[in-house]
C-alpha cells in the first residue's frame, strides 16, 4: 500500500486491525488465519491485501504494534502521572491486575514467536514498547525528585531501567506458572527501593 491514507482508509485499516487482534487472541497466532480475519472484520480479499499487501505477516506485525500499544494503554492514566506515593500504588495495582486477567497467554509475545524477535518490524516495536515504558517511569521518577520525596541526585534512569527489568521478569514467570507472586514481589520491592531512598530525607 502506498501514498497516504485517507480518514476513512486510516479507519478501516483501524478495524482489520483490531479484528485480527480479537481473532488472534481468541483462536491463537498459529491457527488463526486470512479467512478469520475477513469474516471477523467483513473485509474481502483484495480490500484486505490493498491495506496489507504483504498478506499474513505485514498483518501480524500490524497487530503486535496495536497489542504493544495497548500494553502501556492498559496502565493508564496511572503510568502518566506517577507523582506521589499514592499513585505508585494505583500503578502497581493495575499491572498485576492486568497481567493477572491475561493469564498465561500473552497476544504480543505470541506474535513475536510466530513472525520471529529478529524481524526488523517486530524489533523495532519491542524496542520501542520498552523506550516508552522505561520513560514513564522515569518521569514519574523525577516527578517524585521534584515533589521532594527522592533524592535529587538519584540516578533516574538506572532504576526505571531496574524496575521495568524486575517487572518483566515478574510477567515471564506469571507466564510460565500461571503465579502472580514473583510479578507483585517485583514491583513491591522495586517500589519500596523508591521509597527508602526517600527515608534518608526525612
Amino acid at each position: 500500500m502506498r501514498g497516504e491514507l485517507t480518514a476513512k482508509g486510516k479507519a478501516t485499516r483501524s478495524r482489520i486491525v483490531e479484528g485480527a487482534a480479537a481473532v488472534l487472541r481468541e483462536k491463537g497466532v498459529a491457527s488463526a488465519t486470512l479467512d478469520d480475519v475477513m469474516a471477523r472484520t467483513r473485509t474481502s480479499k483484495s480490500q484486505l491485501f490493498h491495506y496489507f499487501p504483504a498478506g499474513k505477516d505485514e498483518l501480524l506485525v500490524a497487530v503486535a504494534q496495536f497489542e504493544a500499544d495497548q500494553v502501556l494503554a492498559d496502565q493508564q492514566p496511572y503510568l502518566g502521572c506517577l507523582d506521589s506515593w499514592e499513585a505508585w500504588g494505583r500503578w502497581r495495582d493495575v499491572v498485576v491486575e492486568r497481567y493477572e486477567a491475561q493469564g498465561e497467554q500473552c497476544p504480543l509475545g505470541s506474535l513475536l514467536y510466530q513472525v520471529g524477535r529478529s524481524t526488523p518490524g517486530m524489533r523495532a516495536i519491542v524496542i520501542e514498547l520498552t523506550r516508552q515504558w522505561q520513560e514513564n517511569l522515569a518521569t514519574g521518577i523525577r516527578a517524585l525528585q521534584a515533589a521532594g520525596l527522592v533524592p535529587a541526585d538519584l540516578d533516574v534512569d538506572t532504576r526505571a531501567a531496574a524496575l521495568l527489568a524486575a517487572l518483566q521478569g515478574g510477567v515471564a514467570i506469571l507466564l510460565s506458572t500461571g503465579e502472580s507472586t514473583h510479578l507483585r514481589a517485583a514491583l513491591d520491592q522495586g517500589i519500596a527501593d523508591l521509597r527508602h531512598t526517600g527515608s534518608v530525607l526525612a
